[in-house]
């Protein structure tokens, strides 16, 4: 089938789009941002609820949420003190979602050099995700209290607008489920309301292509292992 270039750019934004973990300095402008995000907002809804609110961070602000959390973060007792609200991952797992995981996880550190035993290496590479791995922006997603699950299910589709708008416009982002666990931090530096619960956060800039870390591409399962074609 031939694609048209509306398909092809289309496709090209889906495929080129991995999370990033080394950005460049160069600042995104206001503009671009506000108007990927409003892009990303035509994403649907149930009854066209629109659950995401989104918080950008550049500068002093950003950097202040970063120190904070950071700090969180290297605290020894942090694992104690600090836990998510919601599980983002399973709490028993099994194949092939636990392969998947090890997998990606060992390959990035493979490419970084960090073997098993470097502890102290992988929890400072883990805490990269807290300085956005220095992305010039920051970006921070929260959904009401009251919402249920579909809303969260309409949140995945915006996200994901996002981070395609963003490849349209030459931008690489990276999103970060790691923030959740700390909530509460979050919650004080950016002062959100009570009514407000921490989805993820997402780094947002352009790609650092001398970095290693960036060549990470995750493997992806063929169609025929996950979908049945049914026909009568």
């Amino acid at each position: 089938m031939i694609q048209t270039p509306q398909q092809q750019h289309v496709d090209d934004a889906i495929v080129s789009r991995h999370s990033i973990r080394a950005f460049l300095p160069d600042p995104v402008s206001a503009g671009d941002i506000e108007q990927l995000l409003e892009v990303a907002a035509r994403a649907p809804s149930g009854t066209n609820t629109q659950p995401w609110k989104v918080y950008v961070l550049t500068g002093a602000i950003k950097q202040r949420l970063s120190a904070a959390v950071l700090a969180a973060h290297n605290d020894p007792d942090g694992a104690t003190k600090y836990v998510q609200e919601y599980n983002y991952y399973p709490l028993k797992w099994n194949s092939p979602f636990i392969d998947r995981r090890r997998k990606v996880g060992w390959d990035l550190y493979a490419l970084l050099a960090l073997t098993r035993d470097n502890k102290a290496g992988m929890h400072a590479q883990h805490g990269r995700n807290y300085a956005f791995f220095d992305a010039p922006v920051g970006l921070m997603f929260t959904i009401d209290r009251s919402l249920e699950l579909g809303s969260w299910l309409d949140y995945g589709m915006f996200l994901q607008n996002v981070m395609i708008a963003a490849r349209g416009r030459g931008l690489d982002t990276c999103p970060q489920a790691a923030f959740t666990q700390y909530h509460k931090v979050i919650a004080d530096v950016l002062q959100l309301p009570e009514n407000e619960m921490l989805v993820c956060g997402m780094s947002l800039g352009y790609a650092d292509n001398s970095k290693i870390e960036n060549t990470l591409i995750t493997e992806r399962e063929p169609v025929a292992g996950f979908v049945r074609f049914l026909f009568e």
